[in-house]
Order: structure tokens, then C-alpha cells, then sequence
């Protein structure tokens, strides 16, 4: 009998972050979609910040040519004034997945980015690495961080 509660409850509580997480990744989403989920601005939450998602999967017997390549592009892109930050990151269990996560203060500090010499650079020498690329743009919730001193 417990065992089946137990069950029960799980497949409730599976149901349910099904449903929220449905909601969540839907591919229309807007900032309307948010604010009746979250009940407020998801720009005016972060401050009005723009956020660039990239997901890469590179060529394995290139991959440290790329992250010699988008090293250089990222340590160049937090200096251009727009650039609040630009993190590379990979996946643990799949290490030619890279994941970049880039700030800006808006879109229109995205688009300079993308004329800047550096991205212009590491463009043509790691763009012939990349096997599959998808970029998406997102809307902020809330952005946590804690400086370390």
C-alpha cells in the first residue's frame, strides 16, 4: 500500500514539472507567455539585459583548435562595452558540445558584437569546425550570481 501511495505521488509530482516545463519550452514563447506564468516583466526582472544562447557541437579532432579560437573571441568580446559576459562552457559526458552563454546590455549590443574584428576572426577560423549550431535568444527570469573576493 505505501509503495503505491508513493508511486502515486511521484507520478503526480512528474505530471505536474511536466506540464510546468511544457509551458516553459514552448517554441512560441513571449514575454506575454511569461508574465502570466511568473506575473512580471522578464526584461524589467533582469534589469533589461539580452541573453544569447548558443548551442555548438564541433568536430572532435578540431576541438582544441576551437577552444584555442573561442578563448581569444570571448576574453575580446567582454571588453566591447555592450558584453556583460561571455561564458564557454561543454558538456561533462560530451565534450565536443559547447555551450556558450552570452549577456548584453540589448540586441543591439549582440549585433556589434558580430561586426567587431575579433568575432569576425574566430568566425573564419573556427566556423569550418562547427558541425551543428543553434542560437537562441532568451528571456530573463531572474539572474543570480554571487561575486567571489
Amino acid at each position: 500500500m505505501r509503495k503505491i501511495i508513493i508511486t502515486s505521488v511521484a507520478a503526480a509530482a512528474l505530471f505536474a514539472a511536466g506540464t510546468f516545463f511544457g509551458l516553459m519550452h514552448r517554441t512560441s514563447q513571449s514575454d506575454s507567455d511569461l508574465n502570466a506564468l511568473f506575473g512580471m516583466s522578464a526584461a524589467a526582472q533582469a534589469g533589461g539585459v539580452y541573453v544569447n544562447a548558443v548551442d555548438l557541437v564541433i568536430i572532435p579532432s578540431e576541438m582544441s583548435k576551437f577552444v584555442e579560437a573561442i578563448k581569444e573571441n570571448a576574453s575580446n568580446s567582454v571588453k566591447e562595452p555592450g558584453c556583460r559576459e561571455f561564458n564557454v562552457l561543454v558538456l561533462a559526458n560530451r565534450p565536443n558540445h559547447v555551450f556558450l552563454f552570452e549577456v548584453y546590455d540589448n540586441e543591439a549590443a549582440l549585433a556589434a558584437h558580430r561586426e567587431t574584428p575579433h568575432f569576425k576572426k574566430f568566425f573564419a577560423t573556427a566556423g569550418s569546425m562547427i558541425v551543428d549550431r543553434n542560437v537562441q535568444a532568451m528571456s530573463v527570469i531572474a539572474m543570480n550570481s554571487k561575486i567571489q573576493g
